[in-house]
């Protein structure tokens, strides 16, 4: 099975992420959300495909010093939460 997972533009509104760090973020949002739906798949209502109009997505946690790719692991765990398997 292949996964691509390509995010044209990731809002991070009241984030503390840096014009040069929202790049870092986005990039490891998609690595971490590929990760993800190899080991655990996509929820079954959306496995058919199509476009949704939302996700329900879970929180993340801010650190004083929220490292690019951290942030962005946390971000995509917070949306497989609403886009994964419940398995």
């Amino acid at each position: 099975m292949k996964i691509s997972v390509h995010i044209e533009r990731l809002v991070l509104d009241g984030l503390p992420v840096t014009n040069l760090q929202g790049p870092q973020v986005r990039d490891a949002v998609e690595r971490e959300l590929v990760q993800l739906l190899a080991a655990g798949g996509l929820s079954h209502e959306l496995r058919a495909g199509g476009a949704v109009p939302s996700v329900r997505a879970g929180g993340i946690g801010l650190a004083p010093k929220n490292q690019p790719v951290r942030l962005g692991q946390q971000i995509a765990r917070a949306v497989y939460g609403g886009i994964g398997s419940r398995r």
